[in-house]
């Protein structure tokens, strides 16, 4: 859990990273970090997967949530009792989208598509300014592809045999190669391998999202000669398909994070905003 205090315009005053706490009941408030640190004016939470979206009321309970504590648990009341301020809730990917496209390089840009992949893999999808939630919110992580030619490494992922997530988190990476990413950085058949995942993805994404941009973030893409395979991989996957400006500036399509690993508590900020204004 990160404890932020920033100004509306993306300036961050203080804060500090803290283990997320574990609800103990369903009374259980959050920590009193977060109390002594909230902005008099808003607040903004940000979580894993919900399962449930944030047009819901406050009082609703997350269903089915990864992290088996929190299930059941009414996160956003929690904080909107303790804090008595008006409080925005979203995914983390979704704030990160939400960062980039408030604060970032990608400022400006209606339809925008972040994905951090590190030890899952998630996106926030953008369309026409507003973040996409639908029944619940998008599960791209868990899109289906098809697998590589030899690849006989295992699907880490427990629901699916080939999804995105179970052959390209980074938990995939260190069990098909018996070593972390960051000790294989020498190795380019593991990131030969992982582009050729990774611009599946990104191939999917055009073609459903129709995004202006995408942004690769987490840590499996700190080794950041992943980008220019991917970019080259996806524009071979998509085949000439989709002709656009954007395609043709693909160094400017698939793109890095802009904010510094700040994207998701500046687009908490801007969530916040949000919540105090009611939009």
């Amino acid at each position: 859990m990160v404890c932020t205090v920033a100004t509306e315009q993306g300036e961050i005053l203080g804060g500090s990273p803290s283990p997320p706490p574990r609800p103990t009941s369903p009374s259980h408030r959050p920590p009193d970090g977060s109390r002594s640190a909230a902005s008099t004016r808003w607040a903004s939470v940000p979580s894993g997967p919900p399962a449930w979206t944030p047009r819901v009321p406050p009082s609703a309970r997350s269903s089915r949530p990864p992290k088996l504590p929190w299930r059941g648990y009414a996160l956003r009341a929690a904080f909107v009792d303790a804090l008595g301020v008006p409080v925005g809730y979203d995914t983390d990917v979704n704030v990160a989208c939400l960062g980039e496209a408030t604060f970032g390089d990608s400022r400006g840009i209606a339809d925008l598509v972040y994905v951090t992949i590190g030890t899952g893999v998630g996106a926030g999808v953008m369309c026409g300014g507003h973040l996409l939630h639908g029944m619940l919110h998008p599960e791209a992580g868990h899109m289906l592809l098809n697998r590589m030619p030899g690849d006989e490494g295992p699907c880490v992922c427990p629901s699916h045999d080939s999804c995105l997530e179970g052959l390209a988190a980074g938990p995939s990476i260190e069990r098909r190669w018996g070593a972390k990413g960051t000790e294989l950085a020498d190795r380019a058949e593991v990131w030969e391998l992982e582009a050729s995942y990774l611009a599946q993805m990104c191939h999917n994404l055009v073609l459903c999202y129709s995004p202006r941009r995408i942004i690769l973030g987490g840590g499996v893409m700190h080794q950041e000669q992943l980008y220019p395979l991917v970019r080259k991989k996806t524009l071979d996957y998509l085949g000439g398909y989709i002709t656009a400006p954007e395609l043709e500036d693909i160094d400017s399509y698939i793109v890095a994070p802009s904010l510094n690993d700040n994207q998701g508590v500046l687009g908490c900020v801007e969530l916040g905003r949000r919540a105090a204004a009611g939009e």
